[in-house]
């Protein structure tokens, strides 16, 4: 019987596609090279910002229309969100790591 000598069936009788290395996939990009990450720091910098420059109305009776307890509520809720999407984008995606296995 004849050996095939095409290029998926060498000689040696393996395929080439044995030889060629596989690939890594990680799940998605880290965190830090996202959009995601940049919009949710620029979120809780405003939110915070705009809690210590919102002040009392001015009036006879001291008011502060915008608390700190809750600034760092809309922070904690943000930070609920940020990590729902997270997690969501993370739940199915994949991709190609530069490594390469052995």
């Amino acid at each position: 019987m004849a050996t095939a000598s095409s290029s998926e069936y060498p000689e040696t009788g393996r395929s080439r596609s044995s030889h060629a290395p596989s690939r890594i996939h990680t799940e998605t990009k880290p965190a830090f090279k996202t959009t995601e990450l940049m919009v949710y720091v620029a979120a809780v910098i405003a939110v915070l910002v705009a809690s210590a420059v919102v002040g009392d109305s001015g009036g006879p009776v001291h008011v502060d229309r915008f608390p700190a307890d809750q600034a760092w509520l809309y922070v904690t809720l943000l930070t609920i969100g940020y990590l729902l999407s997270r997690g969501l984008a993370k739940s199915g995606s994949r991709e190609p790591t530069d490594r390469t296995q052995d």
